[in-house]
């Protein structure tokens, strides 16, 4: 994966420390809907882990699962389940378990149909997706189709010190903002290691890959099982924001979500997977505000932006920087031409 573009790696840095500077200016902003932004704002970031988990299949390895939702709300399920019913779990017993759950779902997920491709991959992840939202729909012990209740954040602390406050809506912003930045540079340099530059060489060439000596299905495999954990970090996440987990999170439906985000970032460039995260859940809040039947304004956007901008948000800021460049780099090779002519002209 190349190195971002100076303009375009500086946008980001600026809009970054505009989220991180939301909490002491937002107030003066907004008001009275400080608050509700400010959740607004974790949960598109945890969102925006989900999609950055969905582009290193769908963008980089050229799998498209829908099966992400799975792994987020089995994660949240798994902290629901093992924190006390009145007293906060430690983060260090419940992190490793919700990653570990995550990650073994993925594997044995993987192991079955990793060997499939195109449609039937696609159809193979919702099969495994619905069969985990019906487990726990129908299940008593996971409060069936009304859902589980977390009543305490889990507890951040080492011999009895208090590190986070996780029930304060500030620090788990913080907490959220700095995982999604890890989570995106994690990524950035796996895909600059040779295991990265194979993945995007099984996306464009599989056979070419084989032929070369090497098994695409371990790698597919390794990055369907990154990838889940990802997502079950953010659904970690989530259910520690709102205390509450719900079949629907477990369900194709909020896989079908993040696919959007990521096509509306634009795929295979981890930062469109940001972008596009924001872009939906800002176009979102404003359709939702028109009309209950939003699904289809944003059908039509999504439709639009596949025929105009195929490459997504992420794909026309490549555009405007290489058309910025190339400028650049004609004015500079103009000027030196410019002078000796005019020096020339200057001659006697």
């Amino acid at each position: 994966m190349r190195i971002l573009p100076a303009p375009i790696r500086n946008l980001l840095i600026v809009l970054t420390v505009l989220i991180a500077l939301f909490p002491l200016f937002g107030e003066a902003l907004v008001g009275d809907k400080f608050d509700f932004y400010l959740q607004k704002l974790t949960t598109i970031m945890i969102l925006s882990i989900v999609a950055l988990s969905l582009d290193l299949l769908v963008g980089i390895t050229g799998m498209v699962s829908i099966a992400q939702a799975a792994f987020f709300g089995l994660a949240g399920y798994t902290l629901v389940l093992v924190a006390p019913e009145y007293e906060a779990v430690s983060i260090w017993v419940a992190l490793p378990i919700c990653l570990g759950v995550s990650a073994l779902a993925a594997l044995l997920m993987g192991l079955l149909i990793i060997r499939t491709s195109g449609i039937f991959f696609i159809m193979a992840t919702i099969a495994f997706s619905q069969m985990l939202y019906f487990f726990f729909h129908d299940s008593s012990f996971t409060g069936g189709s009304d859902g589980a209740y977390l009543f305490m954040k889990p507890d951040v602390s080492i011999a009895g010190v208090q590190l986070l406050d996780l029930e304060n809506r500030t620090t788990l912003f913080y907490v959220v903002l700095v995982s999604l930045i890890a989570v995106f540079a994690l990524l950035r340099t796996f895909l600059r290691a040779p295991f990265g530059q194979l993945l995007l060489g099984i996306k464009e060439n599989e056979s070419r890959v084989r032929a070369m000596g090497y098994n695409p299905l371990y790698y597919k495999l390794v990055a369907f099982v990154i990838a889940g954990t990802l997502a079950g970090y953010a659904g970690m996440l989530s259910a520690t924001q709102y205390g509450f987990v719900s079949p629907d999170q477990v369900g194709w439906e909020l896989s079908a979500h993040v696919l959007v985000m990521v096509i509306l970032g634009g795929m295979g460039t981890l930062f469109g997977a940001i972008l596009g995260a924001f872009a939906f859940e800002g176009l979102h809040a404003g359709f939702a505000a028109i009309t209950p039947h939003w699904e289809l304004l944003m059908g039509l956007v999504v439709i639009g932006m596949v025929l105009v901008l195929p490459r997504g948000i992420a794909g026309l800021l490549l555009k405007l920087t290489e058309r910025l460049s190339a400028k650049n780099v004609n004015n500079k090779s103009a000027a030196p031409l410019a002078g000796a002519v005019q020096k020339e002209a200057g001659q006697p």
